[in-house]
This record gives C-alpha cells, sequence and structure tokens, in this order.
C-alpha cells in the first residue's frame, strides 16, 4: 500500500473568502462541489488543502483525507486491527471510495481512492 497524498480538510462558513486568500499564496481551485472545495498548488499537484461547510455525504466533517492507492485493502487492514469506523467503506457520486476512521488522538481520518471506470 502507497500513500498519494495527505491533506489537512478545513471546515469552513467562508469558501469563497477561503479560496480567494489561499489564490494568494499560488493555490488554484481544482474540486468544488458547492459544500467542499479543493485548492491545490499548479507545481506541486498533491500539495493541497480541502474546505468544506460539512461534509453532505457522512455523519461528521473529517479532519484529514488520506488518498492512498488501495482503498479496500487499507479498509480491511483497518478492520482487522479493530479501527474505530465512523463511516462504512463506499463509493461517493464524484469518483472516490472511501471511509471514515477515527485515529487514537480523535481525529477523523478520511481515507480514499480514486475508483476505476469499472467500479
Amino acid at each position: 500500500m502507497s500513500v498519494r497524498r495527505v491533506v489537512p480538510d478545513i471546515q469552513s462558513d467562508s469558501l469563497a473568502e477561503s479560496r480567494e486568500f489561499y489564490g494568494l499564496l499560488g493555490l488554484e481551485q481544482v474540486m468544488d462541489l458547492g459544500w467542499v472545495i479543493t485548492l491545490a498548488s499548479p507545481a506541486n499537484p498533491t500539495a493541497q488543502l480541502i474546505f468544506m461547510t460539512e461534509d453532505k455525504t457522512a455523519p461528521v466533517n473529517p479532519d484529514l483525507s488520506i488518498e492512498v492507492d488501495d482503498v479496500d485493502a487499507v479498509y480491511e487492514a483497518v478492520l482487522a486491527a479493530g479501527g474505530d469506523i465512523i463511516r462504512p467503506l463506499r463509493k461517493e457520486e464524484w469518483g472516490v471510495r472511501r471511509f471514515f476512521v477515527r485515529d487514537p488522538n480523535g481525529q477523523v481520518v478520511n481515507v480514499l481512492g480514486h475508483a476505476g471506470p469499472e467500479e
């Protein structure tokens, strides 16, 4: 299993203002679902920030997102270790498969992988 990126998820009531401010620092919007936006560095696309008003498809807002190359394998490993699953693995309409798990510090981690075309 390999980690592709780690991104902080920041709760925000002002997505447009966040986009404008971090644009001054060189980040550009690469995703906008209305309730969540992702900003990334054009020079280093894995350098990202996520801002959300609330996670519309989950019971809680995550504190950070970790993209992995095999989300199914990670999910099975977390289950086998007795991890505190907050939201089971499922495919989202925007093309990712993800689950939420609480880490030992109480942080909610959104673990995701991009779904293939056949999924």
